[in-house]
């Protein structure tokens, strides 16, 4: 049996991009994967496309309803691999009792904002053009590590190379 991976999305969901099929293609040999979209888990309006509008519905409850619908899943993954947001709700339901053996977040720079950590190994990738990635200060709190790389902008979850990148680093 395949250990479990869980990938979830960014703000803007699956419905307008594709880039987690490269994922899938490079990782379901060794991993069952689940595919989950932050947008429905947090029960976003997905009818307006504009990151402002749904950066704003994560923010105002978004967040913490997709953290609620995660943990009703009751899902036990070995690994997690969090986009931007996805990233942040993977670490808010590990605060909450969520289980893995690995959180991977890409590019999840509302992390920043967090005073805890959870108790499972979290690996944290942004690019080094980031302008609102954690800073030093905030790494140091959290005693964690993480991989700038440095010509990388926000999206780099979604650029093929990166993608090859992060995925043979599982």
């Amino acid at each position: 049996m395949k250990p479990k991976l869980i990938i979830l999305s960014d703000l803007s969901g699956y419905r307008t991009s594709d880039w987690q099929h490269a994922y899938v293609e490079f990782l379901s040999p060794k991993y069952s994967i689940s595919l989950y979209d932050s947008t429905h888990l947090g029960e976003v309006d997905t009818s307006s496309h504009s990151e402002d509008i749904l950066h704003k519905q994560f923010v105002n409850g978004g967040i913490d309803r997709a953290v609620e619908n995660l943990l009703a899943k009751n899902d036990q993954p070995e690994i997690i691999i969090g986009c931007s947001v996805g990233g942040v709700i993977a670490w808010k339901a590990g605060l909450k009792g969520l289980l893995c053996q690995r959180l991977i977040a890409i590019s999840a720079t509302r992390l920043r904002h967090e005073i805890d950590k959870p108790f499972f190994p979290v690996e944290l990738y942004y690019g080094g053009l980031d302008k609102y990635k954690p800073d030093n200060d905030w790494f140091e709190r959290m005693n964690i590590h993480p991989e700038i790389l440095a010509q990388g902008n926000h999206d780099i979850y979604k650029e093929p190379p990166y993608i090859e990148y992060f995925s043979r680093n599982i």
